[in-house]
């Protein structure tokens, strides 16, 4: 698997971003992993391109396939943003054209160094099908979108993995940090079903040595690919540089693990001495810790915003409707929306919220509601909202908590989807489900509930956050799966609850409790598209519920050619 996107902060003044996409083309990656291909689809022109689960304001290709299903020869693609929406494509930036990348131009990050000057570290695989580590270098320092980038013959591979090291998985450098007089970066792997986040060090960033011990390793965890390594600061949200160290300050380290294809992480604290990561007591690695988002969100990255002072973090989603349908349609995949990321003021986890630039495409004259109560059974059409391609902010409150219902002590071993997927939105309820219905039909025989429900446990009580897609379309040999997360909120004593849901076509990426919990869900309705797509407030609970605010906005298109000046800056 490959991470999503490479990103950096030049200057403090410019955004670029290398995304994975394929080229038509028969090669095909011969490795040990669990990439799926399909040489007989790779050899299909996609000259047509069906627009009708296209996203309108997410980042995407104008065709072919960004890190989906088909999966083949891979480049890395070339687009600049001066503010992460709207976007230039330009040639790409690196292809496989030498022994030590012949087979493919996987993973990676970029690093400014000193005097600004960016590098991009990657994976590729050679001739042996190996992976080993890459790089790639500006070909003119002067050009303010860094359109042509070179692979010195010297140097690369500037890591290539020994005996002692798995080589058929082995890849996805970071961002590199400095610490102690020396440069430091970490790539993903694993050695039988250890995940191992081998660190590597160098003085020069030309000759790179392993280090004694992984950074960090984690058992039954298998592959860990995309990891990424970043400190955040204990207060506020500012972001920090990759590099910053400081008593007080936190590390976030998150892994793709291969086996479930979702991202986790954990927090805790760096020992620059040591070289070790140590994740915070509670902080748990694998599939039982905390993820970014609980849905269908995968190879993220983030990088450090000089200009904004914020943590900027990308992830990708892939499509759930089938290899075939992909073709049919002529693309795969999608960026997400970028989201700023800071540390809870708890400590215990992070919290996420798209970035501030999304407002510039929100309609100036948006729906609005207040004060609306939602009775047992009912749901209300939200109108005037193009519930195809909407940004919606809502807050919901209750009166009382008498009505939640008891969380069933089985549900303690399952994970939250399972719950989710049981009670379902239509399953009546004390205290909910209650929510949004997105992407619906006219007369609900498509829908996508973004939704809570509320359960008493002990003392104290549970919040369920859902996004089922189970009822999302009508169309056969979809994934409609029910994702879910536990909101770590205490309604006891706000008896209000907030969500934030950002609706694009075949996409819908939701934030509870301003970005506690995070869930994406790929979607394929067969009415309910375009001008035909309604969005709906909804109550299956018996407790009634108050809509004390809602603000919806029709969303616009970025611009994804912006036009370049070539003898202009970026600024």
């Amino acid at each position: 698997m490959m991470c999503g996107e490479k990103l950096r902060s030049s200057t403090a003044t410019s955004l670029h971003v290398a995304a994975f996409c394929v080229v038509v083309a028969a090669t095909i990656i011969g490795v040990q992993g669990s990439h799926k291909v399909y040489p007989e689809l790779q050899s299909l022109p996609a000259e047509k391109v069906d627009e009708t689960h296209r996203t309108g304001y997410h980042f995407q290709p104008p065709k072919h396939w960004i890190n989906g299903s088909v999966w083949g020869n891979i480049v890395w693609a070339h687009s600049v943003s001066k503010d992460l929406i709207n976007w230039q494509a330009l040639e790409p930036a690196i292809e496989a054209t030498k022994p030590f990348d012949i087979k493919g131009c996987w993973s990676g990050s970029a690093t400014i160094l000193p005097g600004n000057k960016p590098v991009i570290l990657y994976t590729g695989v050679d001739k042996h099908n190996r992976q080993v580590q890459d790089y790639a270098v500006p070909t003119n320092l002067s050009d303010p979108y860094l359109r042509s980038w070179v692979k010195p013959s010297k140097g690369n591979p500037f890591i290539d993995p020994d005996r002692s090291v798995n080589a058929s998985a082995f890849r996805d450098p970071t961002t590199a940090w400095f610490v102690n007089g020396e440069w430091h970066t970490v790539v993903g792997s694993k050695r039988d079903m250890v995940g191992v986040a081998y660190l590597y060090t160098s003085k020069d960033f030309k000759k790179w040595v392993r280090a004694k011990e992984p950074l960090h390793s984690a058992r039954g965890t298998g592959m860990w690919e995309c990891p990424d390594f970043y400190p955040v600061s204990p207060t506020g949200r500012r972001g920090l540089d990759t590099s910053a160290l400081g008593k007080e300050v936190k590390h976030v380290f998150k892994v793709s693990l291969d086996l479930t294809r979702f991202d986790y992480y954990t927090i805790g604290v760096y020992d620059k001495e040591k070289e070790k990561y140590v994740p915070d007591l509670g902080s748990v690695d694998s599939w039982a810790g905390l993820r970014y988002d609980y849905g269908n969100f995968y190879a993220s990255k983030s990088f450090f915003d000089y200009k904004k002072h914020r943590r900027v973090l990308w992830g990708w989603a892939n499509e759930s409707d089938g290899e075939a349908r992909d073709k049919d349609k002529g693309w795969a995949g999608i960026q997400l929306i970028p989201r700023k990321v800071w540390l809870d003021p708890s400590g215990k986890q992070l919290l996420q919220w798209p970035i501030k630039e999304l407002e510039m495409l929100r309609s100036p004259d948006p729906r609005k509601l207040n004060s609306k109560v939602l009775k047992h059974g009912r749901h209300v059409e939200v109108d005037g909202i193009t519930g195809a391609q909407a940004d919606v902010e809502v807050t919901f409150s209750f009166r009382s908590l008498d009505r939640a219902e008891p969380f069933d002590p089985k549900w303690a071993d399952l994970p939250a989807q399972d719950v989710c997927h049981q009670k379902g939105s239509t399953v009546p309820g004390g205290l909910g489900p209650f929510g949004l219905l997105t992407v619906a039909s006219e007369k609900l025989e498509e829908f996508t509930p973004v939704m809570f429900r509320v359960f008493k446990k002990g003392g104290k009580h549970v919040v369920l956050f859902c996004s089922d897609a189970t009822s999302s379309s009508l169309a056969k040999g979809l994934y409609k799966p029910s994702f879910a997360g536990y909101v770590d909120v205490d309604v006891s004593k706000t008896k209000k609850i907030s969500l934030r849901s950002l609706i694009d076509h075949s996409v819908v990426e939701s934030f509870a409790e301003g970005g506690k919990t995070v869930i994406t869900s790929r979607v394929y309705p067969t009415l309910a598209t375009g001008t035909k797509a309604r969005l709906f407030l909804f109550n299956n609970g018996t407790e009634e519920i108050e809509v004390d605010k809602l603000t919806a906005w029709n969303m616009g298109k970025p611009v994804m050619n912006v036009p370049l000046n070539k003898g202009a800056s970026i600024n």
